[in-house]
């Protein structure tokens, strides 16, 4: 429903701004405004690639001025048309309304509903603000102005029954109503970018999660973290939108779509915050349930009210909820099954330690990475390929890259390096740890800085063992990474030696031809020498190419879910090498099928 509301709020917010023209121009004809609203929308989305941060710069301003104007307008309108309007704040009104009207009053509320739709686009700024400001500005400027702005129209309508329709764009004074209504636009467009904005951070989380395919995610500013685009998304959002905008032609009945989704999200978040209070505040059940009855049951009779627009417009929600929510679901549980098959058909230990020291396969000089999704073992795809050409680098690393649920991990904690089995095989695991706000392709040279953490880690082991201050186990191929993994900030190696000075060959025999035995020993020993070594023929980064395809005996809805639709979202969607930015000429891709 949240992707859905950044998919509606840009219709409906430049359809209404720049249908209030109509007020003045009576015999323009709808078709006109509504190409006119496809031109702005066409030219919002075609701007989001030069990032938030290019139009940041008149967010400030002009929702200033366009609260300012809205107050301003309020405050006239009440005093010209109907001074006691300030009643109306009275909850007692609101009880009448209700008892007057019955059911009708009951179903005006997916319409009421919508004065306070718009509002909560403040909380898309949490990525670029801390929550006190968001929290000053609404209780001192914007919450204000809109009371005001909905009193001085309410005093309008009061004396002006007849002009419900557009009503916001009749109550504006005569003399200022063109500045008005080109701030209004401004302020249309400035919500939409808020809100779209907010999509693309919010599918970014969901494909760390796992749960929406690989998509290109390219960081707008080098200063703001936070701030993001994502193509592909960019272009289908304006695709729904435009189709929306043509299709419909109605505010009515987009507001009804609008209406339903945003109700429908306040109330899933008040279920959210629920978890939140039990979980991680730990408050109490009864403050939790005291919080999901207060703020539940108002959002429940808004969106009871809602559904009953469904035949009018509100099925936009549903069917676009429908098409993400399956997508998400599809995703999420192909890489749930491939992860599953991994798990089940990863080869064992006591196979690979039968084979020897040399595991009964050719090493060739090099180092290679192979990516997969398992933490610890040897995912099977390492078995189909020792199977299909039995050699492999000298020395192997099992990298997986896993994120983990907080928003962001450290540089210091990104890598934890574990040994695979004794020293003989030359086999390690690295896990790669990103929170779900992290972009998973790095900045730095990521050969370098892995290399440098696996020397990190051989130093720290023969160091803890020449010292006897603990004791690491000899064979810990099947053991947890947190059993004896040592993640960056658990070495004491010079990181910037390390890096800046530990690959080339010119230093490897600078250090060798001064003689100095202290650091041969502490910083050069066999096992780092062998691994620098191999870093000079080169690394070779193994990633599997897979194709997922059900069971004979998977059930009809599982075979169109996995051969159809998820073979098709891994076909379309950004290959592993491009989003872990693995170089080309040093790309080896390993087809296998997986059953699921």
């Amino acid at each position: 429903m949240a992707i859905g509301d950044g998919v509606i709020t840009p219709s409906i917010s430049v359809i209404a701004a720049v249908s209030g023209v109509k007020v003045k121009i009576s015999e323009l004809h709808d078709k006109y405004v509504i190409m006119v609203s496809c031109v702005i929308l066409v030219g919002l989305f075609s701007i989001q690639h030069h990032g938030t941060h290019r139009v940041a710069f008149l967010f400030a301003p002009v929702v200033a001025t366009w609260l300012l104007c809205i107050s301003g307008i309020g405050i006239y309108n009440i005093f010209h048309w109907n001074p006691e309007i300030y009643r109306a704040l009275s909850p007692i009104y609101m009880v009448k309304f209700i008892k007057t009207t019955g059911i009708e009053g009951w179903l005006s509320l997916g319409g009421v509903v919508l004065s306070i739709t718009g509002v909560e686009t403040m909380f898309t700024n949490l990525g670029h603000f801390s929550a006190l400001p968001i929290k000053i500005a609404f209780t001192c400027l914007v919450y204000p102005c809109l009371i005001l702005a909905y009193m001085g129209e309410a005093a309008f309508l009061s004396r002006h029954h007849e002009d419900i329709q557009r009503s916001f764009y009749k109550a504006i004074p005569e003399a200022v109503f063109w500045p008005v209504f080109i701030v209004a636009t401004f302020a249309a467009i400035l919500r939409s970018q808020a809100v779209i904005s907010a999509t693309f951070s919010i599918i970014s989380q969901c494909h760390a999660l796992n749960c929406f395919p690989s998509v290109k995610i390219i960081h707008t500013s080098t200063r703001i973290y936070g701030q993001i685009y994502i193509p592909e998304v960019n272009w289908i959002l304006m695709c729904f939108c435009l189709a929306i905008t043509i299709g419909l032609r109605d505010t009515n009945m987009i507001g009804h779509a609008y209406g339903l989704a945003v109700t429908t999200v306040m109330f899933v978040t008040t279920c959210l915050m629920t978890l939140v209070i039990l979980i991680v505040w730990k408050q109490g059940i009864i403050k939790a349930i005291t919080c999901l009855l207060l703020f539940g049951s108002i959002e429940l009779l808004y969106i009871s009210a809602c559904i009953c627009k469904v035949p009018e417009g509100g099925w936009i929600s549903l069917v676009l909820c429908f098409i993400f929510m399956c997508i998400m679901y599809t995703w999420n549980y192909g890489t749930m099954m491939k992860h599953q098959f991994d798990v089940e058909n990863k080869v064992s230990m006591n196979r690979m330690l039968s084979m020897g020291p040399s595991l009964g396969m050719v090493r060739v000089p090099g180092v290679g990475l192979m990516y997969s999704n398992l933490a610890s073992g040897f995912p099977a795809m390492f078995g189909h390929f020792v199977t299909n050409l039995p050699a492999f680098h000298q020395v192997l690393v099992f990298v997986c890259v896993k994120s983990v649920q907080v928003p962001h991990v450290s540089e210091t904690e990104r890598l934890v390096i574990s040994r695979v089995s004794s020293k003989e095989l030359g086999m390690f695991h690295c896990i790669v740890r990103y929170g779900y706000k992290d972009i998973q392709q790095e900045k730095y040279n990521f050969e370098n800085k892995l290399i440098s953490a696996i020397i990190q880690f051989v130093e720290s082991e023969e160091e803890s063992i020449a010292e006897s201050t603990h004791e690491l186990p000899a064979n810990a191929g099947n053991s947890n990474v947190e059993d004896h993994g040592v993640s960056l900030s658990q070495n004491t190696f010079d990181k910037s030696f390390c890096e800046e000075n530990l690959f080339p060959s010119s230093c490897v025999l600078q250090v060798m031809m001064n003689g100095d035995n202290h650091l041969e020993k502490s910083l050069y020993k066999d096992e780092s020498l062998q691994i620098m070594k191999a870093k000079e023929f080169g690394v070779t980064y193994i990633l599997g190419h897979s194709l997922a395809k059900a069971n004979n005996s998977s059930s009809i809805l599982k075979k169109f879910a996995i051969d159809i639709v998820f073979a098709f979202l891994s076909k379309n969607c950004r290959e592993s090498d491009v989003v872990l930015d693995v170089p080309h000429t040093s790309l080896l891709e390993v087809g296998m099928t997986y059953y699921v």
